[in-house]
């Protein structure tokens, strides 16, 4: 006699899975791209002519090129379709500018392409940022891709994310690919609207949206030292050598218009850096010194550890870079344990705030902000001059308004609360057993 067949929960058959959602396709199709003044020109009069919102995109060729240039502009505009133009084509992009006019443009992620199209002339007088919504509305995840999915049913193609775009001809897979990251924007874009009204949320993107209107890339003080293990070296003489590499791959890398890691990567500029050798033969022969341009450039690559090693003690460079912001959070306990006890109160308050409205922390106030509040607060305790205070002060650093109504009742809750030292909890009695 056989066993009957168990039917217990262990037993139980999983749900199917959810059927793959259709991959977007492109509603008008593909269009060829604009390389002349001819087809740029009935393009604008196209666009100029349409209604609503412009769609727009750029794409680099990031880790194959120096420069952050667009190599493509991607548009789409209800009633003139999609276009792709290619910039490196045009002397100027100025017809594109007037044609769009005061249009409100679209973008994703808008912090990455506005630098690139303010470059060849392109600049909005209004923007709406899909991903910058989709964190305000406290979506999970916000890469377009993902928001698509979500709020279309549609599933994106990634497999050119990273191609070098520079490439002439550019394959047609990759221009798909292109025209398919401006062809739901709109309609990503309405649907967002929507949520953001309902979550009541409308006034934080606008004013988020004017603030990205004056963006600007931020200029890193000695970049050198986000070479990669720079951490691990001893001493100021490799700090130096680290520099100075860094400095001439970066001059190599200009000059040839290619990303520095494919001259030299970091590694290589490390291992030189910690065995500072003199002479072509030591350098080639140093364990992890290799790379596209190690043997091709090692006489400047000699030469850049040599200036390192002849420099005064007093120009080499610090360990660590002196900001003008306040030490490091673990520091303050020692250097100022009232401002440690403000950072705990208002960090928390912070945080749990950020979660009841569903937002991601560091959309609600910048982190830098905090700290810089926490560790310098107005001098005043009326807690009604000390909200107002604190909002001055945040709004000096760049916080919006919205951000500023909703944080600066709990920081100067948390000024406040940090000048009270914790009361030490009593110890029990010893018990006379343990007296012996």
């Amino acid at each position: 006699m056989t066993d009957a067949p168990s039917t217990g929960p262990d037993d139980a058959q999983e749900p199917p899975e959810a059927p793959e959602a259709p991959l977007l396709e492109l509603r008008d199709g593909l269009t060829p791209v604009i390389e002349t003044a001819e087809a740029l020109a009935e393009y604008c009069a196209a666009l100029a002519t349409a209604d609503g919102p412009v769609a727009i995109d750029a794409e680099r060729a990031s880790g194959y090129r120096y420069s952050n240039r667009a190599y493509l502009i991607q548009l789409r505009r209800e009633g003139a379709g999609t276009a792709l133009v290619d910039p490196i084509a045009f002397a100027s992009l100025a017809p594109l500018q007037e044609a769009i006019g005061d249009a409100e443009w679209i973008l994703h992620a808008a912090t990455q392409d506005l630098p690139c199209l303010a470059e060849v002339g392109l600049h909005p007088a209004k923007l709406f940022d899909t991903e910058l919504a989709g964190r305000l509305l406290g979506h999970p995840r916000v890469g377009l891709a993902s928001l698509v999915e979500r709020q279309l049913g549609r599933r994106m193609r990634k497999e050119h994310s990273a191609v070098d775009w520079s490439r002439r001809p550019l394959p047609e897979p990759w221009l798909v690919y292109a025209a398919l990251d401006v062809e739901v924007l709109v309609e990503l874009r309405a649907l967002l609207v929507a949520e953001l009204e309902e979550q009541g949320k409308t006034e934080w993107a606008r004013q988020e949206f004017e603030h990205l209107l004056s963006f600007t890339p931020t200029v890193r003080v000695d970049p050198w030292r986000r070479v990669s293990g720079t951490h691990k070296l001893r001493g100021r003489r490799a700090l130096a050598a680290v520099r100075a590499l860094w400095t001439t791959r970066d001059e190599v890398a200009r000059t040839r218009d290619t990303t520095p890691s494919r001259v030299l990567p970091d590694s290589a500029i490390i291992a030189a850096a910690e065995a500072l050798p003199t002479t072509r033969a030591a350098l080639l022969a140093t364990p992890g010194f290799k790379g596209r341009g190690a043997d091709r450039y090692a006489t400047r690559w000699v030469e850049a550890i040599q200036e390192a090693l002849d420099l005064d003690e007093s120009a080499l460079p610090a360990r660590t870079l002196r900001g003008d912001g306040p030490p490091p959070v673990r520091a303050w306990a020692d250097k100022d344990p009232a401002a440690a006890r403000r950072h705990t109160v208002g960090r928390d308050a912070v945080v749990a705030l950020a979660e009841e409205r569903s937002v991601p922390v560091e959309n609600l106030l910048t982190p830098d902000y905090l700290r810089r509040l926490l560790w310098s607060p107005p001098r005043t305790r009326d807690r009604a001059e000390l909200v107002e205070a604190v909002g001055a002060q945040l709004a000096s650093y760049g916080a919006r308004p919205w951000q500023v109504e909703l944080t600066a009742p709990l920081l100067a809750d948390a000024v406040i609360a940090g000048d009270v030292e914790p009361v030490p909890e009593p110890q029990p009695e010893p018990s006379p057993g343990d007296e012996a």
